[in-house]
Parts: C-alpha cells; sequence; structure tokens
C-alpha cells in the first residue's frame, strides 16, 4: 500500500502560512497591500517554498485567493532571500519580477508566463550577476514591448497599442548562465546573437525554434553536455553541427509527428554518426522520428536469446557501437520501442506499460501534445490489462492533470485514466492521501471544463470513491459542482444520472450541518426541478427515483430543508407523480420516505391537514408496494400528524376515526420479520411518540417500527435505542392506562430483544 505518511512539518506550515498570511508573516497596510512583519527574517530555504507553493495554490487550488501584492513580501534581501523559483502561467506578471529584482536569483523557471513583456527582460538583466539556471519556456510575449503609434498620450484614446519585437536584448553581462530554455521562442528573434555573449553554455533547449543554421553552437563544443532540439526540422548540415558537440551528455531530436510535415527521415548513417563521435552520450531522445532505412538486425537473430541491454545485442544495430547502455532512450512514437534488445536502462514508447509511463514521466512538463497520447495508451492498458504500476501510474497522471489544468486533451484522457485506476480492484495500493489526490485533480477538472467527455469521466471517477466519506474534505466543493451540472439548460442523460447519483450519496449519512449546508446552495430546487421535467416528459427513470431519494435524504431532521420543499410547491409534484407513475413501487418509497420526514416537523404538520393529501396517505395504507415500505411510510405520517390531537383535524373529510381504523388494519397487516429498504440514523422522531396518550395508534406504529428493527437488525438498532434512552420510554409506556394491551405486549418484546442483546455481547475477559 502506498505510504500514509503525513506531510513533512515545512510543508504544513508553508500551507498555513500561505492560507492566512495576515494571521502570521503578514499584515494589510491600507487595508489593501501585504506587507512582512519588521522583525521577520526569512532565509532562502523557507522564501523559495512560499514563492513556489503559492504558485502551485493559485494554478491548483480554486478556493485560495491570491494576492496581489504577494511578491511584494520579497522586495528587501535584507529581510527575505529567493534563491531558486519556478513561476507558471498567467499568476506571473511584469510588476511580480519588478518587485524581486533585487534578489541574487541562481534559478528562475519561468514556463508558459504569456503575460510577461520585454519589461521583464531589464528586470532579467538585474539577475544577471547571479543566474546559473534560467527557462523562459513558452513565455511567448517577453521578447514584445507595446508602443504607441501616436506618440502622445492623447493619442491612446483613439489608438490602439501595438506590439514591437524587442531585437537588441542580447545576454550579455550573464556571465554565470549555464542551463536556458529558450523552448517555443517566437519567430523574429536572432537566437544566435542573443546567445553569443554566454561563455560556456552547459544546457541548452530550443524546442519547437526553426533554426536553418545552427552552426554557433559549436562555440560551446567544450561545455555543452545538454541539447534539446525538439520539433526542430533538421537537415544534414544540423546533423554534422550536433556531431561536434562530442560532450553531449543528453540529446534531445524528437519531434510530434502530428503537429506538422518534416522533410528529415533518420537513416542508420545518422544514428552511427553520433554513436561514433558523442562518446559521452547517456540520454537520447529520437521519438517521432520515421526511419528512412531499416536500422533493425535480421528478425531471427533480433529474436534469440532473453531480452539484454547489452549493447552488442541490440536489435538496433548502429547501437552496437554504443560502449554502455544508455540511461535514457527516447523511441515514443517508432517502431524501435517494439524491438526485443534495446540498449537502455529506461526507455520511452508505446511497446508496454513500462515504456508508456516513461513517456509520461519524460514529457509531461513541456509536451502536452506528446504527454496527451502517452496518457491514451495508459487508459487503455488500465482498461483491459491490469496496471502493474499503480501507484506511479496514478501519481504521473495526477502531475499531468495539475501541470496541465487548461488542456483540454490532457484533461480528458487523463480523468478517463484515472477512472481505470482508481476502480475497487486497486483500492487497497492506494493511500488516502493520494486517494485525495485524485479528488481534488478531478474537481479541478469539473470546474475548468463544461466539456461533456471531462464532466462524464469526472464523475464516473468520484463514483469510484466511499461517498461520502472520502469526499467530506471537499463537500461544498463537490456539491456546488454538482449542482452547477444539473442547472444547465442542455444536459447530457448520462451525466446526468450520475450527477443526481452522486448527489443523492453525498447527503446520504452526513450530519445536519452539512445537509442544511447544501439545502441553502440550491439542493432543493434543483431536484425539484428535475423532477418537474421528467414530469413534462412522462418519464419515470433513475433520474427520477435519485431525485426523489435524495430530498428524502436531505431533508431527515433537517426542517430548513422540509420547509423549502413545501415553498417550491413539492407536494403538487408528489400528488402529479402518483398519478402519472402509479405502479412505480420505489418512487412511490423515496416519495413517501421524504414525506414522513415533512410530518416530523411539527409547524410545518398543518400544510399536509387537508382532505386531498389525507385521503392520498390514507389510501397509501393499503399499498403492497415495495413490500411494507409505502403503506410504513404512509402510516408514519398519519402517526404524527394524528399526534397533533384531535383538535388539528381541521378537515370534513376523510373522518379522523375512520383513518385511524385504517391505521390500526395497515399495522396489523405487516409481518414482523419484513427485512426494511430503509437506514435510520436516530430514533428520536419516533421516540417522541411513546410518551402521549392522545393518539395510540401512532404509540403503536412507533413500538412496531422499534419492534421489527431491533428483531431483524440487532446488532445496529439495539446499540442505538439503548443510547437514545428508549428502554425507560417503553418501560413508562407500558405502565400508561391509554396504552393498548398490544402495544405494551411489543413493547415488552422490545425490552426483551435489548436485554439479551446486551447480555449476548457484555465482555467477559479479564
Amino acid at each position: 500500500m502506498a505510504s500514509d505518511s503525513p506531510e513533512s512539518l515545512m510543508a504544513l506550515c508553508t500551507d498555513y502560512c500561505l492560507r492566512n498570511l495576515e494571521g502570521t508573516l503578514c499584515y494589510l497596510l491600507d487595508n489593501e497591500t501585504l506587507r512582512l512583519h519588521p522583525d521577520i527574517f526569512l532565509p532562502s530555504e523557507i522564501c523559495d517554498k512560499l514563492v513556489n507553493e503559492y504558485v502551485e495554490l493559485v494554478k491548483t487550488d480554486s478556493i485560495f485567493e491570491p494576492h496581489e501584492s504577494f511578491f511584494t513580501l520579497f522586495s528587501d534581501p535584507r529581510s527575505t532571500r529567493l534563491a531558486r523559483i519556478h513561476l507558471r502561467e498567467h499568476i506571473v506578471q511584469d510588476q511580480d519580477l519588478e518587485a524581486i529584482r533585487k534578489q541574487d536569483l541562481v534559478e528562475l523557471y519561468l514556463t508558459n508566463c504569456e503575460k510577461l513583456t520585454a519589461k521583464s527582460l531589464q528586470t532579467l538583466v538585474s539577475f544577471s550577476h547571479t543566474l546559473i539556471s534560467l527557462s523562459l519556456f513558452g513565455c511567448c510575449n517577453i521578447f514584445y514591448e507595446e508602443e504607441n503609434p501616436g506618440g502622445c498620450e492623447d493619442d491612446c484614446l483613439v489608438n490602439p497599442t501595438r506590439q514591437v519585437l524587442v531585437k537588441d536584448f542580447t545576454f550579455e553581462g550573464f556571465s554565470r548562465l549555464r542551463f536556458l530554455n529558450l523552448g517555443r521562442l517566437i519567430e523574429g528573434v536572432n537566437v544566435e546573437t542573443l546567445l553569443r555573449p554566454l561563455a560556456s553554455l552547459a544546457a541548452l533547449d530550443l524546442s519547437g525554434i526553426q533554426l536553418n543554421d545552427v552552426g554557433f553552437l559549436t562555440q560551446w563544443k567544450d561545455s555543452l553536455v545538454s541539447l534539446v532540439l525538439y520539433n526542430m526540422d533538421l537537415s544534414e548540415e544540423h546533423i554534422q553541427v550536433i556531431a561536434q558537440l562530442r560532450k553531449l551528455r543528453h540529446l534531445d531530436i524528437s519531434r510530434d509527428h502530428l503537429s506538422s510535415y518534416y522533410k528529415f527521415k533518420l537513416t542508420r548513417r545518422v544514428l552511427n554518426l553520433f554513436v561514433e563521435n558523442l562518446v559521452n552520450l547517456t540520454s537520447l531522445d529520437i521519438s517521432g522520428h520515421t526511419m528512412l532505412e531499416n536500422c533493425t538486425i535480421p528478425s531471427m537473430e533480433e529474436k534469440m536469446g532473453q531480452t539484454s541491454i547489452e549493447p552488442a545485442k541490440s536489435s538496433i544495430a548502429p547501437f552496437r557501437g554504443l560502449k554502455r547502455p544508455l540511461q535514457f532512450l527516447g523511441l515514443f512514437e517508432t517502431s524501435l520501442c517494439r524491438l526485443t534488445h534495446i540498449p537502455a536502462y529506461k526507455v520511452s514508447g508505446d511497446k508496454n506499460e513500462e515504456q508508456v509511463l516513461n513517456a509520461i514521466e519524460a514529457y509531461t512538463e513541456h509536451r502536452p501534445e506528446i504527454t496527451s497520447r502517452a496518457i491514451n495508451l495508459l487508459f487503455d492498458i488500465a482498461r483491459i490489462e491490469r496496471c502493474s504500476q499503480l501507484l506511479r501510474a496514478l501519481q504521473l497522471v495526477i502531475t499531468a492533470l495539475k501541470c496541465h489544468k487548461d488542456d483540454k486533451n490532457i484533461q480528458v484522457t487523463g480523468s478517463a485514466a484515472l477512472f481505470y485506476l482508481t476502480n475497487s480492484e486497486y483500492r487497497m495500493e492506494q493511500s488516502v492521501k493520494l486517494r485525495r489526490q485524485v479528488i481534488q485533480v478531478v474537481l479541478n477538472g469539473m470546474e475548468s471544463y463544461q466539456e461533456v467527455t471531462v464532466q462524464r469521466n469526472c464523475c464516473l471517477t468520484l463514483c469510484n470513491f466511499s461517498i461520502p466519506e472520502e469526499l467530506e474534505f471537499q463537500y461544498r466543493r463537490v456539491n456546488e459542482l454538482l449542482l452547477n451540472i444539473l442547472n444547465q439548460s442542455r444536459q447530457d442523460e448520462s451525466i446526468q444520472r450520475i450527477a443526481v447519483h452522486l448527489c443523492n450519496a453525498l447527503v446520504c449519512q452526513v450530519d445536519n450541518d452539512h445537509k442544511e449546508a447544501v439545502g441553502k446552495m440550491g439542493f432543493v430546487m434543483t431536484m425539484l426541478k428535475l423532477i418537474q421535467k421528467k414530469l413534462a416528459d412522462k418519464t419515470c427513470d433513475q433520474v427520477m427515483e435519485f431525485s426523489w431519494s435524495a430530498l428524502w435524504n436531505i431533508t431527515d431532521e433537517t426542517p430548513d430543508n422540509c420547509e423549502m420543499f413545501l415553498n417550491y410547491s413539492g407536494m403538487k409534484l408528489f400528488l402529479e407523480c402518483l398519478k402519472e407513475f402509479p405502479e412505480k413501487q420505489e418512487l412511490h418509497r423515496n416519495m413517501l420516505g421524504l414525506l414522513g420526514n415533512v410530518a416530523e416537523v411539527k409547524e410545518l404538520r398543518p400544510q399536509l391537514m387537508t382532505s386531498q393529501f389525507i385521503s392520498v396517505f390514507s389510501n397509501l395504507l393499503e399499498s403492497k408496494a415495495d413490500g411494507i415500505e409505502v403503506s410504513y411510510n404512509a402510516c408514519g405520517v398519519l402517526s404524527h400528524i394524528m399526534f397533533d390531537g384531535p383538535e388539528a383535524w381541521g378537515i370534513c373529510e376523510p373522518h379522523r376515526e375512520e383513518v385511524v381504523k385504517r391505521m390500526w388494519a395497515a399495522i396489523q397487516s405487516w409481518d414482523i420479520n419484513s427485512r426494511r429498504n430503509i437506514n435510520y440514523r436516530s430514533f428520536e422522531p419516533i421516540l417522541r411518540l411513546l410518551p402521549q396518550g392522545i393518539s395510540p395508534v401512532s404509540q403503536h406504529w412507533a413500538t412496531w417500527a422499534l419492534y421489527n428493527l431491533v428483531s431483524v437488525y440487532p446488532d445496529k438498532y439495539c446499540p442505538l435505542l439503548i443510547k437514545e434512552g428508549g428502554i425507560p420510554l417503553l418501560k413508562d409506556m407500558i405502565k400508561m392506562a391509554s396504552a393498548r394491551q398490544e402495544t405494551k405486549e411489543m413493547a415488552r418484546k422490545v425490552i426483551e430483544h435489548c436485554s439479551n442483546f446486551k447480555e449476548e455481547n457484555m465482555d467477559t475477559s479479564r
């Protein structure tokens, strides 16, 4: 099973401080600007963690409130020190980098920060004397500045600003810079001029940049150990330059074969050239390439012997010249990954689970287009076979979904994979912490996408969890999302059915505070609208039955929700459903169960006192639908109404005595050993009917209910009855002159059952 160990103290404190900045590290200046308390000094280990975790919370936690002035907390290096920070997407803007310009940053990763403009290029110069590692991956506007064509302030009102490419910026002065990622740099920037001042680059990523001439790379032939040219259309000239970079340990010339047409094709000669010249190579990625000629050994030889990673036995002929196996070989979406003998410890490909997981791991951060296809392969593995590396698979999919919250393809494939990776077959292998992470990314997907496939996948995945227990830590959020789905004007039938099922499960067996909170969110009205729609369509399906069941659950011991049901014309819908679907037994049971909850509220009972309603309840006493459940619930409703006494009987027809007679007849017709489709959390509404002489039939119904439950389900209901003080109430009732003899006899049997249960379960150990 996965580790369920708690988070580190550092992680817990960081999370708490970020969620409570005003109560911990900061105060509000002028009620709007965050300021650090003057007596605080934080080292880089803590500041880095605060900034990086802040970015993660803003990106992945919808409840977390970002602060506009957050980065100003780190403006003064005398009180806060930053060294290594990772900023992503829209979270960071020019003014945020400007706020921390005095820091001596060693590592700065800016990923897909599309709001950064050329103003931030000037801020980068502030870090030039300390910066060792820099990523500008996907910062597509950082080389653009806004220019006002009119040249004066008045013209701004008429002429919109336009973006102008900055061409004079270089990395002059960045003397310590060793690692640089310029992936997806916009066209028009002269890469050679930009990089020329860098004396000794060790790692360079030029993903997605099209360069006809890469000869300038040879200026770092004695220092460059890592080169990434993903999705660059290569030529023979590129290959010759790469072959001169003899210090390379990692080379990535992979491509997305679906994104565009590439003229270049890999040949045996090219691979031989790499093997002969790049003798230090430990990692090579050629994923997505088409092989122009056969690079494999004869099939008979290829299939001989046990699988080996030794270069001498390699199924890929050029790699037989390697001195040692590669640490990593990227072969995703190539035919080579399906060969038997591949000289690498780790291979990305599509042959098996291991290769697919390696692909997801390698490409998640910067290549969502590849990652989504790899996750789709994992989905097929989890669906058809058994996933042997479950925990790794789950963590990788969770990471991908968090990293690419706004990528529809990853959200679709990832949510589908999670459904199969969290099913009951794998339940015992997953920790509480891991399952909570799954729930959070699923809810993120539901929030970000109204698209049918994502919504369906997410709802289905939630069905794999114990509800409400496992969803309680996100209780309000999940209910809001489900109600939002159900309130959409156009609904997919399957999503509607799953969402109603989840709503029903979420309000079953939770405390009343939860039910009241969900009621205030519009739960009751939403369910009634669904019922109304189904009635208009003359359809009684699972959505109709689940909706009534959900109303039954949410009104249990919650008077406010019962009142909402009445105020929103719930009784009208009850009568219409009864008339339209006279044979639907489960529907009748759910509706009568709900009305039993309404009848328990003294202040609401007068609204049930109409000739029409009482006649309906009386007629349902004779119903045989769903065993005794419909008759039992109808009798429960009437028992509470009778409890208010003859003076509350404000109708002429039917007569009270006539209804009482029918109630006695119904109770006497029930089998005391009937197994029940009902779940009591408390006996309080039943017990209040015992100590009274106004309505003996109500007293009898309550006693019968207790006798049935303690007889059929003693382990559950004997302790509950004892705990809630039911035994003294039954004993007092036996002494009452107004109680019927048969009621007293039944009460004695209830007491006897509970007494026997206590004796049988008494702990006699010493």
